[in-house]
């Protein structure tokens, strides 16, 4: 045989081999063993419109896929011109009553052979915008498109109604193979198994590299791909992580009660209020004050220091004791007298008492207090709580959801733990990532009004307890950033800005992880340390804008 011939012979074998690891779900493959004789960085873009995907690439059971329109476009992506193709693809349910998976890949000229996979938000419904950058990045560096990744994203398995409020329609809850797709994360294979096809038909070759990213359900997301296909993805970036959703709605749900009693919810005058008093008490202990509380750990905030004469509701100036017991419920871990089938026993509440942005209303718990229909205004978590209690728990549309306490569900109690099951992604069993070389960067805002940063300091300390310090080290970092709050919503302390994908890359492709990084406040022109947990950043002496003037503190 010539040696051309086995070449070739080789190269057949190799892309049989490539095609059978891919459906088994092994997706980091070598360059070498994925490029084709028809490699592009060009995509064939006009070749891919109606193309089919057979549900034999794909590793869960869906009936296959289509790809329903392939277009270039061109555009300005964070200030760089760049020419793609934009694939939209259905994929298809095995149930014929749930809805099929709507995907979107955009593929750049100029690709650089990886991808970035984005994760959703919410109750998901609707496909990220591909354009746009990871969560807390960087505000002067381009993002994943314009860097020429090729990006990827799905709606999680379901489509928003459009006259719901972005992100808060539950409605297909009522369907298990669409809740298994959002909640337990099987759409995120389902997607990436099937844009995998659709770029190896773009370009004639594999990525070399494949990344992750999301923040919120997106960066439960980002935790549950690196668990359950952990060489799937060589790197991740994992941003306020619901990873235990279902112990957070039971939180919620404990607050929807408790603020819905007469006089228990403090309004926005007296949301500030309490922000400016809690910054007056605790700002300086980190050894400046920039209205950002670091030592979280020596801030011991007690509300009744605003208490209103003889506890009676006197005006905006105060807090009456209903209001203290609802922010102090809101402050302080939500524990449930029963078994689930998750294991989880807690929620450990969400810290407004250490220097969340209460300038702003409340993200999960608005202006107004919960009632039944829950009003938009009274805040996200709470509607999120009506959402699951109408489609996912009792799956009755009109179910008032401040009938079902958390407390004790009475006949709801079979059915709040089999959905624990699914909501509760609490698997930190993450060695089978670490050991396939996997790399895991792990944010959270210490202001976090949503998602709490407690939760995710659990998490953490769960994925050390199974990988030990040092594996764990090996594999992830995990920063909390004072005075973030969710997604920087609104008006935060500390608008959070890091280029987290320029250090996974570095980490992952040469070996370097993260050394003294800098996150930028983007709303008050000023650096930080980013400091791994359980450390913060304390005042040393110097310009108090400059991340140099800080130490690392444990």
């Amino acid at each position: 045989m010539s040696s051309t011939s086995a070449r070739a012979t080789r190269n057949r074998r190799v892309a049989v081999l490539a095609t059978a690891l891919l459906v088994a779900g092994v997706a980091r493959f070598p360059a070498t063993a994925t490029a084709s004789a028809e490699a592009s960085t060009v995509p064939a873009c006009a070749g891919l419109d109606q193309l089919r995907i057979p549900a034999s690439v794909i590793s869960l059971p869906t009936t296959g896929g289509r790809v329903t329109a392939a277009v270039v476009k061109t555009g300005v992506v964070s200030g760089v011109a760049v020419e793609y193709c934009q694939v939209d693809a259905d994929v298809f349910p095995v149930d014929p009553a749930a809805p099929s998976i709507k995907m979107r890949v955009d593929l750049p000229t100029g690709w650089n052979r990886k991808t970035m996979m984005f994760g959703g938000g919410g109750f998901n419904g609707t496909i990220p915008d591909l354009t746009g950058n990871v969560p807390f990045g960087p505000a002067d560096q381009p993002a994943p498109l314009a860097r020429r990744y090729a990006v990827l994203a799905s709606d999680s398995g379901h489509q928003q109604s459009p006259t719901a409020v972005p992100s808060l329609d539950g409605s297909f809850g009522v369907n298990d193979e669409a809740l298994h797709n959002f909640a337990a994360g099987d759409a995120l294979k389902k997607t990436y198994d099937a844009a995998r096809f659709i770029i190896r038909h773009g370009y004639g070759a594999t990525p070399v590299k494949s990344y992750f990213a999301g923040g919120s359900t997106g960066g439960r997301e980002a935790l549950e791909v690196a668990r359950r296909w952990p060489l799937a993805f060589d790197g991740v970036i994992s941003a306020f992580p619901a990873w235990n959703n279902m112990s957070e709605i039971l939180d919620l749900g404990y607050l929807a009660q408790v603020l819905s009693r007469p006089g228990a919810f403090p309004g926005p005058e007296k949301q500030g209020m309490l922000y400016t008093s809690v910054i007056a008490a605790c700002d300086g202990l980190d050894g400046v004050r920039d209205n950002v509380v670091s030592n979280q750990g020596a801030c011991h905030y007690d509300p009744r220091a605003l208490r209103c004469p003889d506890g009676a509701d006197t005006g905006p100036t105060c807090l009456s004791d209903a209001q203290i017991g609802a922010v102090k419920a809101m402050s302080t871990p939500f524990r449930w007298p029963y078994r689930i089938a998750s294991g989880e026993t807690s929620y450990p509440g969400f810290p407004f008492l250490s220097g969340a942005d209460m300038r702003t209303p409340f993200l999960g718990f608005g202006t107004t207090a919960p009632a039944n229909p829950m009003p938009v205004t009274s805040g996200y978590g709470l509607q999120y709580w009506e959402q699951w209690v109408r489609y996912f728990l009792t799956r009755d549309p009109g179910h008032n959801s401040l009938d079902v306490d958390p407390r004790h569900p009475g006949k709801w109690l079979d059915r709040i733990s089999a959905l624990s099951t699914v909501e509760d992604r609490n698997n930190v069993d993450l060695r089978p990532f670490a050991r396939a070389g996997g790399k895991l960067i792990l944010m959270h805002g210490s202001a976090d009004e949503l998602v709490s940063h407690l939760s995710t300091n659990d998490y953490y300390q769960r994925v050390r307890g199974v990988l030990g310090p040092r594996a764990t080290h090996e594999a992830t970092r995990y920063y909390v950033i004072p005075g973030a709050n969710h997604a920087n919503f609104g008006t935060p302390a500390f608008a959070a800005s890091w280029d987290s994908l320029t250090a996974l890359e570095r980490w992952v492709e040469t070996g370097r992880a993260p050394r003294d990084p800098v996150v930028t406040d983007v709303n008050h022109n000023r650096t930080r340390p980013l400091c791994e947990y359980p450390d913060w950043p304390r005042y040393r002496a110097g310009d108090p804008n400059t991340a140099s003037s800080f130490t690392c503190a444990h």
